[in-house]
């Protein structure tokens, strides 16, 4: 037997917290074993034999002494090069089996070399021979409950040996078993030893330990004897024969692991992911509707504005609006709106008068208001006409008689589905031949139910008003020119023909940016709240991620005891909560999608109008969310001490 100790321990002492003192579970232990040595440690309950096992696993840490793994101080090294101790030198077998209920037994088996880093063809060849050397080549699939206890045991047994096991540390291998089934454990791990490694194994059973070469017994933390039977041969090491085939390096690596295992994590507990990601679904299906809703009102309104010139500019009589004195006001003439005809700016012109009256058509009367407009009106206005024509500047000019009626006087005075187009109508007390239907007229930007007559207006103001004056010219502005630009030109100009500024100039074009940036701001402050679900959501997905972290202590307390480092435990429940942010982002922005096919269905009169800039966005912020939500279960879960994880069960 080499004379170098494999794991050396010097005056090793461990001490926990009780109440207001401390209790000491070991006693300034001195011990060396050996590679190839099969050491049993016996005890009472309580006697510190469980506690020894921990520390010579690098599950726990001693309070004062020295632990040495083939001359390596263990004081000295990080928590991830414990975790490669751990996965690269020892190999556990627990009372308890702690085998992973999502996975299969091949799964199991595998686990310590995806930590290790090699190949997953590689560590399934392995894990598959291993399993059919225990006797369970036709159970590689089955998931532990379809297993029975000592089949579980032998599974741990495998996934002991996966990266080779050079020191085999058994807690009370067979204290859950039959006799059958221990005696069954038993004689594989002398089997083992006879192979080479170093088996270490619990018990209070002296039945057990005898079946060992060297016996140490303990008593309330201390050594109490420490006897060697006669031994066959030594047996060969293993620490030069560790293969490292197969293996491959890289974060990559790892992260396409972690990927897996969390999806086969979501996948085992179905309703948990759906509750977790719903606050997700709901927030995201918030901000995205609420962005598209506005969009499409914004729209909406955009083209009611543009129904009435979104260029163009009104003028009226009076200094200024609501000016007292404008009814007096007789200077706006048409002549004024042929002059602003010649402009260059100028796209098209209307002079305006307007009255109401009563219009019949046989037995049918209804109050009308009635527009005389030139020709150029149905342009200025964007107007959209249903049928007929609309009249031109000869009609204008020879006081023509005709008359286009919207679709709400072509319902009211043509109650049964008549043509209106060439019936004459009594407007006032003149008679006026209809040409056209317009779509109705628009008041304060919504759909008015009024009845509108438009007419050339040199008719109106001839036979139905007496009047050279008009009411209001509205100019057409080219697409070139800049509303502002072009509403002091016109002020200029208006100013020089009058001589004095007895006219107000009317800009359409501020409603159109008022109504724009109200809209804009109201669809920020709904978003904004909508914004405030997403982050309840986020919490909520924080809240239950951290539960998961509970419930799932043991899971996260056996991948470490197989080797997985603090950066492998944290990526896979942070890859978790991201996974099931993008899902519930992907499945909220389906939801929304499918509220705005609703909404067209429905034929509200508006759409919904979704932009890739927000799904875009909504992904971007799940993912955020996952990962700023997740951080902090995922740093808990990586932070826990592997002797305490796997103590809860």
């Amino acid at each position: 037997m080499d004379s170098k100790p494999l794991l050396a321990l010097r005056a090793v002492r461990r001490e926990y917290p009780s109440g207001d003192g401390v209790f000491v579970a070991l006693k300034d232990i001195n011990l060396d074993i050996h590679a190839g040595e099969m050491v049993a440690i016996i005890g009472a309950s309580g006697s510190g034999k469980s506690t020894l096992m921990n520390i010579l696993g690098c599950l726990d840490r001693p309070t004062s002494g020295v632990y040495r793994i083939e001359g390596r101080e263990t004081a000295r090294l990080e928590t991830d090069e414990l975790a490669e101790l751990r996965r690269e030198h020892f190999g556990f077998i627990f009372q308890r089996y702690h085998l992973l209920g999502d996975l299969s037994a091949l799964g199991n088996v595998e686990m310590p070399a995806i930590y290790s880093g090699r190949s997953r063809a590689a560590r399934k060849i392995r894990a598959a021979t291993l399993l059919s050397r225990l006797g369970l080549a036709d159970k590689t699939e089955n998931r532990p409950g379809q297993l029975s206890g000592g089949q579980q045991q032998r599974v741990s047994i495998a996934r002991a040996l996966m990266n080779g096991g050079q020191v085999i540390l058994a807690d009370e291998p067979t204290g859950a078993l039959d006799s059958a089934s221990g005696r069954e454990v038993m004689q594989i791990l002398r089997e083992l030893h006879r192979d080479g490694h170093t088996v270490i194994l619990v018990t209070h059973e002296p039945t057990i330990a005898e079946q060992a070469d060297r016996i140490i017994e303990i008593s309330d933390g201390e050594i109490i004897s420490d006897r060697r039977k006669e031994a066959s041969a030594p047996a060969a090491t293993l620490a030069a024969d560790r293969k490292r085939e197969g293996r491959f390096f890289g974060l990559f690596g790892r992260l396409q692991e972690a990927f897996h295992m969390a999806l086969l994590a979501m996948s085992a507990h179905r309703l948990r992911t759906f509750l977790t990601m719903l606050g997700i679904i709901i927030g995201i299906a918030s901000v995205v509707s609420v962005v598209a809703l506005g969009n499409g009102s914004q729209q909406q309104i955009l083209e009611n504005i543009s129904s009435l010139g979104t260029n163009t500019l009104s003028i009226y009589p009076g200094a200024s609006q609501g000016d007292l004195r404008s009814a007096r006001v007789q200077t706006l003439v048409p002549a004024d709106a042929a002059a602003l005809a010649s402009q260059s700016f100028v796209d098209s012109v209307t002079p305006s008068v307007s009255t109401s009256v009563t219009t019949r058509y046989r037995n049918i009367a209804a109050t009308s208001e009635v527009q005389g407009v030139g020709e150029d009106y149905f342009r200025v206005r964007g107007t959209r006409l249903l049928q007929g024509s609309f009249f031109d500047a000869e009609s204008v000019e020879s006081y023509a008689q005709v008359a286009v009626i919207d679709h709400n006087s072509a319902a009211a005075l043509f109650p049964n589905g008549e043509d209106p187009v060439g019936a004459v109508i009594i407007v006032g007390s003149v008679p006026m031949r209809i040409i056209g239907v317009v779509e109705n007229n628009l008041l304060g930007y919504r759909r008015s139910n009024s009845l509108t007559i438009f007419s050339p207006y040199t008719t109106v103001m001839s036979r139905l008003l007496g009047q050279h004056y008009l009411s209001s010219i509205t100019v057409r502005i080219t697409d070139d020119v800049a509303m502002e630009t072009a509403e002091a030109a016109v002020t200029s100009f208006m100013a020089m023909r009058h001589g004095v500024e007895d006219f107000s100039v009317f800009n359409t074009d501020n409603i159109r940016q008022t109504i724009t940036s109200t809209s804009q701001t109201m669809t920020l402050l709904i978003a904004a709240i909508a914004l405030i679900s997403l982050i309840v959501g986020g919490i909520g997905v924080m809240n239950i991620m951290l539960v998961s972290v509970t419930e799932r202590t043991s899971e996260i307390g056996v991948r470490m005891a197989v080797g997985a480092r603090q950066g492998d435990i944290m990526q896979q429940f942070l890859i978790e909560t991201v996974l099931v942010c993008l899902l519930g982002g992907a499945i909220g922005i389906v939801l929304a999608l499918s509220l705005g096919l609703i909404f067209e269905k429905m034929d509200l009169g508006f759409v919904m109008i979704f932009s890739t800039g927000s799904i875009v966005a909504a992904f971007v912020c799940s993912t955020l969310i996952g990962i700023v939500f997740g951080f902090l279960p995922a740093r808990n879960a990586a932070r826990l001490d592997p002797v305490e994880a796997l103590a809860r069960d």
